[in-house]
């Protein structure tokens, strides 16, 4: 993890890397069309280039939620120092990789509906300056409510499987995807409702 003076800073490098990735990877766009071309058969599935990268995405995001989850549990063992070291390029390399995993499908589709390339460079400005202004106080708001930031990481969890069985040929549905997330954020507002009207009940005298 980040000490706190060094999380914006992180977050705005992983974003802007992020942002070059998605523009580089706007102007492949013959590239980016040849990625869903069988490359090699294994047992009578065939794998793309895309279907790689989000098998790579999913299980790691995967590997990252389940770290994360049990370090939580764990109540973070490592020292300050090692933290510190090994956390603030990470994540930025981080970010700018989940950034391009959730990307590619999006950028495959805007080239397949459309050429005109300054309007889809323009949308990914737009995408990630609105994800600069409002990562400061998700993660903020995350930090401070452990169950939402658990609730977070099995999102990722739930994403990283969704990914894998993409690169599975196994599609999901991505409305079942956000309705989950959805009902389990209701459960969740529910919750904690509940345990701040049952501190205010026990404050009472």
């Amino acid at each position: 993890k980040l000490p706190e003076h060094q999380r914006p800073l992180a977050q705005r490098i992983g974003l802007l890397g992020a942002l070059g990735l998605r523009i580089g990877l706007l102007f492949g766009l013959v590239w980016l069309t040849r990625l869903t071309t069988p490359i090699f058969t294994v047992s009578g599935f065939s794998f793309s280039w895309r279907d790689l990268i989000l098998l790579s995405g999913g299980l790691y995001l995967i590997w990252k939620a389940t770290m994360e989850i049990h370090e939580e549990a764990e109540g973070g063992e490592e020292g300050p120092g090692e933290a510190k070291a090994a956390g603030f390029f990470g994540v930025i390399v981080t970010i700018m990789v989940l950034d391009m995993v959730f990307a590619l499908d999006s950028i495959i589709t805007a080239v397949a509906m459309t050429r005109f390339l300054p309007v889809m460079i323009l949308a990914n400005v737009v995408a990630i300056v609105v994800m600069m202004v409002f990562a400061g106080p998700v993660s903020r708001f995350i930090e401070r409510h452990i169950t939402i930031k658990l609730l977070a990481l099995s999102f990722i969890l739930l994403i990283g499987a969704v990914l894998v069985a993409d690169g599975l040929h196994f599609h999901i549905p991505r409305g079942y995807i956000y309705f989950a997330i959805l009902f389990s954020l209701f459960v969740e507002a529910i919750n904690s409702w509940v345990r701040r009207k049952r501190e205010r009940k026990v404050r009472q005298p």
